[in-house]
């Protein structure tokens, strides 16, 4: 996009997602550790980016919740970051996790649900904390992903289904569904016409919208143009604030496109580089997870590595009222 949609708020240092900046980009010495900053800001900001000023009367806070996605490995790499996210949990405790798909490599095999989960989170599962799956294409790979389905630890009411956390209601979708011949198949229509009278009948302010396929990435995978032309007219008619999904396995947040911010969290067990496209806000390929602080009037998005130190920031506003940038 050469022009974006922005609203300056004026909130320091902290990044503001209805008021992005274009980002510098700087390469550190790995290739797999590429990182796009906000313009000016130096490694030890974003080291104490956790304790930069909230926008002005954000209120108290509702709820917290996390995401992560592409963690099925059951190695080395999903244990050290579902440490941090345990870490997390105890100094800022959450209710629920969403994960993005590729649950179980390499194929889906229900069979390892507990090298791949249960080992990993068992501290967060034995404290209730619940997590709620959308399918990945490795997921897809068995049974078309019906055995993750049933199974009680995922959460899933369906192939793709809807839950409300207080303020928020989340819409889980199965995008395996529309990368199959390009999106013209019926089972991909049936789950728009759903998704469309969900999002229309929700009173919720806050309504966030997860899968595991990207909409915008500028990662391996890259964008999907049919999850660009059949959801985010939906999503800009019936104000989706935030999509959240996995598949390339690094961290990237878009600034707002037409009101929807979106976010790769597909790096919780194993990496690929991510390159940068110009409505980036921020990019890296680095093991870690989000957590999104929720407000009556914003969430605050947090990006958080496997040493559990945050290191992007991003306050997105309920109601947003775009207006084109000169950037």
């Amino acid at each position: 996009m050469k022009r974006r949609s922005l609203l300056s708020l004026g909130l320091g240092s902290l990044a503001v997602a209805v008021g992005g900046r274009y980002c510098s980009a700087s390469k550190d010495a790995s290739l797999s550790e590429i990182v796009f900053r906000e313009a000016g800001a130096p490694d030890s900001t974003l080291a104490q980016m956790g304790s930069l000023d909230l926008p002005p009367n954000i209120g108290d806070k509702l709820f917290e919740f996390a995401a992560v996605g592409d963690v099925g490995t059951g190695k080395k790499g999903q244990y050290a970051v579902a440490e941090a996210m345990t870490q997390r949990w105890r100094s800022s405790p959450f209710p629920l996790t969403l994960l993005t798909g590729d649950n179980i490599y390499e194929s889906g095999e229900i069979g390892r649900v507990r090298a791949a989960f249960e080992r990993p989170y068992a501290t967060l599962l034995e404290n209730g904390v619940e997590f709620y799956a959308a399918l990945g294409n490795h997921d897809f790979r068995t049974n078309r992903g019906e055995d993750e389905i049933a199974y009680p630890g995922y959460n899933m009411l369906s192939r793709y289904y809807t839950f409300t956390e207080q303020s928020v209601q989340f819409f889980a979708l199965d995008t395996n569904l529309a990368i199959a011949k390009g999106g013209r198949t019926a089972d991909w229509q049936k789950q728009l016409q759903w998704l469309k009278r969900e999002l229309a009948r929700s009173p919720a302010p806050w309504k966030i919208v997860f899968a595991h396929h990207p909409v915008y990435s500028s990662g391996y995978h890259g964008s999907e143009p049919t999850l660009i032309a059949s959801l985010t007219p939906l999503f800009a008619e019936y104000g989706v604030q935030l999509y959240i999904n996995g598949h390339d396995h690094n961290y990237e947040r878009t600034e707002p496109i037409e009101g929807t911010t979106y976010i790769t969290s597909g790096n919780g067990a194993k990496l690929r580089p991510v390159d940068r496209s110009d409505w980036t806000a921020y990019a890296v390929s680095k093991l870690g997870f989000n957590t999104f602080e929720v407000y009556a009037d914003w969430i605050v998005v947090k990006a958080i590595d496997s040493d559990n130190v945050v290191y992007d920031v991003a306050a997105i506003a309920a109601n947003q009222v775009p207006v084109l940038s000169t950037l």
